[in-house]
């Protein structure tokens, strides 16, 4: 008899997005699902996860059918709690997103999708961080297709330990899309500032705003590979340990 795959399924955007439909979706047919996923918008609060409140784990129907548990918490604490605590075995594999708006470059350090994909890799769950490279007019139809291959990819071949995929859909028809392309991480850089406004009881406020500033034009990157329309798939890993400078750091004397 063939194993059925047990995929959890969370997200940053809440439980109630589009993009996690369709992962949800998309799983079904390749397994058993379960999503546990923050019960309200969590977009860039990345690993953070909360200490200092209780969480509450909540069922969440749509159309009157059950579709996951909504946490009161982040993406990092559902995924936590749902493989620690909540969940009688173990996944077999995690997935998060589909993301609306790209995970590229630096934004993998800000991000909550990624976030909880990495959390599913501390606790030595294969995961996978899907994102639809967009903020506007989502049509997830491709999007389901690529979060299945590639699933089924990483079901098929495992993941080295500590490593997880970052995969970014650039948001055009499929016809125009050229390939999957395995890419590393752009350089990139937010050039933002907080922009000062008056709220009607004429208290001042900030909200922050600014635009990517981009420093590569690397054929191998994430960046390069979304805008030729190819669907980016990167590995990443949690260890920050610059070694390139290790060496080096060790020589200086701390006096």
């Amino acid at each position: 008899m063939e194993k059925k795959f047990k995929i959890l399924v969370s997200n940053d955007d809440g439980i109630y997005s589009e993009g996690i439909i369709a992962l949800r979706e998309a799983m079904m047919e390749i397994g058993e699902v379960y999503v546990y996923a923050p019960h309200k918008q969590q977009s860039a609060v990345g690993h953070a996860i909360t200490t200092h409140l209780p969480l509450r784990v909540n069922p969440y129907y749509t159309n009157g059918e059950f579709f996951g548990f909504a946490v009161t918490g982040t993406p990092a604490d559902c995924v936590k709690l749902a493989v620690t605590t909540h969940m009688k075995e173990k996944p077999d594999l995690i997935v998060s997103g589909i993301n609306h708006g790209s995970n590229a470059a630096i934004n993998v350090i800000y991000s909550g999708t990624v976030s909880a994909a990495t959390e599913g890799t501390i606790l030595g769950i294969p995961s996978i961080a899907f994102s639809l490279t967009t903020y506007v007019d989502f049509d997830f139809t491709y999007s389901k297709k690529v979060a299945q291959i590639i699933a089924k990819a990483v079901l098929k071949n495992g993941l080295p330990p500590g490593v997880l995929l970052n995969v970014n859909i650039p948001p055009v028809p499929e016809e125009k899309i050229k390939g999957i392309k395995v890419t590393k991480q752009g350089k990139s850089r937010w050039n933002d500032y907080f922009e000062k406004r008056v709220d009607p009881q004429h208290r001042e406020y900030y909200w922050l705003t600014g635009t990517m500033d981009n420093f590569e034009d690397d054929e191998d990157s994430d960046i390069r590979a979304i805008q030729e329309n190819y669907v980016s798939v990167t590995p990443i890993q949690f260890d920050l340990t610059a070694y390139d400078f290790l060496e080096k750091l060790k020589q200086w004397e701390f006096k």
